[in-house]
């Protein structure tokens, strides 16, 4: 066999895409339906995980991260965009989800609650600029239930459960 199967790997980046599609964030939040919006989206439910793991006081696998760039690389050569700029669009897009995971979480006191950081929101989501509007609350209140979902998930499960959060 020359390839190697990375079925739960893979299934991490199609779940995480799936849960950026859900109309939800298009129709109730109104953001713009784009490359950008779902991308920070995977990166938002990407790094809430991550720091699932973290505060159940286990690792995240390098081989995750890698295959979710690896996967994202492959769509944007599949857009069409040349080796330069897939280069250059894929160091800027790991700046972006470092920022996210270093800055999505205001509340870092307790291990088991989460507040999302509101200006980190305004920065990616320039339709969520009003903080009190119902829109960025519905999105606020939307990733504050995600993390409590998988924070009530086994880990070993954590990422085949995903795809059975609603709200």
């Amino acid at each position: 066999m020359i390839f190697k199967s990375n079925t739960h790997i893979d299934d991490l980046y199609n779940i995480l895409l799936t849960l950026s599609r859900n109309i939800f964030f298009y129709k109730s939040v109104n953001l713009k339906d784009n490359f950008e919006t779902r991308i920070y989206l995977m990166f938002m439910h990407f790094s809430i995980l991550m720091i699932v793991s973290k505060n159940k006081g286990l690792k995240f696998s390098q081989k995750s991260y890698d295959l979710l760039f690896h996967n994202i690389e492959n769509n944007l050569r599949e857009a069409g965009l040349g080796d330069v700029a897939v280069n250059k669009k894929m160091k800027e897009l790991n700046k972006i989800l470092y920022d996210i995971l270093l800055k999505i979480k205001s509340d870092n006191i307790n291990k088991n609650t989460f507040k999302t950081n509101h200006s980190l929101i305004i920065k990616y989501f320039e339709e969520l600029k009003d903080p009190k509007s119902s829109q960025f609350e519905d999105f606020d209140s939307y990733f504050i239930n995600f993390f409590k979902y998988c924070f009530e998930l086994p880990h070993n499960y954590m990422i085949k459960e995903l795809i059975n959060f609603k709200y």
